[in-house]
């Protein structure tokens, strides 16, 4: 990825808040997750450190590399990275005895990797101050696509 391109502010902010409460969210899926499958994870704390720590980080890396590519190039978005970013959770959960809920067909369908639902459906379930973030990034990835055809003759 070329370092040398700027952020646009509505991706410079996304980034920020994402960089703010990722690790969090992470943690808050987990834990709790973990508690509702009937399993104690007080004692785990330097294992769910080092995978909070260790996804978080892949997680903000590809957001970046993401949000540093032109909108034309960009073949996913901000929202999916976070649904993506459950596979490590989901193996730890699965590692320390959590018992998966029964699948539905939906979750099945769309997210299979995603066993224990954590992949957040908006923005304010990873945290309520990435909901305005989100949708500004989203109105002006929006806006920078429709201009650029106007420009180019095709809107």
């Amino acid at each position: 990825m070329d370092r040398d391109v700027q952020l646009s502010e509505p991706s410079a902010q996304l980034l920020n808040v994402a960089a703010s409460v990722t690790g969090d969210w992470m943690r808050r899926i987990m834990v709790k997750t973990a508690a509702s499958g009937g399993v104690d994870v007080s004692g785990m704390t330097t294992e769910l450190d080092a995978v909070v720590s260790s996804e978080s980080a892949h997680l903000l890396a590809a957001l970046e590399d993401l949000l540093l590519t032109d909108v034309d190039d960009q073949r996913t978005n901000p929202l999916s990275l976070f649904r993506s970013a459950v596979v490590g959770p989901t193996e730890w959960l699965r590692s320390v005895g959590v018992p998966a809920p029964p699948p539905d067909r939906f979750s099945a369908e769309r997210f299979p990797d995603d066993l224990y639902r954590l992949g957040p459906a908006t923005w304010a379930d990873v945290d309520r101050r990435l909901h305005e973030p989100g949708l500004m990034w989203g109105a002006w990835k929006a806006m920078t696509v429709l201009r650029r055809r106007r420009d180019e003759g095709l809107r």
